[in-house]
């Protein structure tokens, strides 16, 4: 399984962040948040950390794996 990719950020001249993914915004961090997240993704894996942020770290499976019959049965209220 491959990690996340394609994010990048910015920092704006008003002491913000933007981040993207594959070009499109994907989050706007200001303030504290901004300086949290620009000693987190300085110090680890980039990527892992504005996926992490954006909340982009679900690869898209989840649904599919809700509806498997192992997963429906545990969960007798989706009938």
């Amino acid at each position: 399984m491959t990690g996340p990719h394609g994010f990048a950020y910015e920092r704006l001249g008003d002491h913000a962040v933007a981040i993207t993914h594959r070009g499109r915004a994907a989050a706007t961090l200001r303030g504290g948040r901004a300086e949290k997240f620009l000693v987190e993704v300085e110090s680890g894996d980039a990527q892992l950390v504005m996926a992490r942020w954006t909340g982009a770290y679900k690869l898209g499976n989840e649904r599919a794996a809700k509806d498997h019959p192992r997963n429906r049965r545990r969960n007798p209220s989706r009938g």
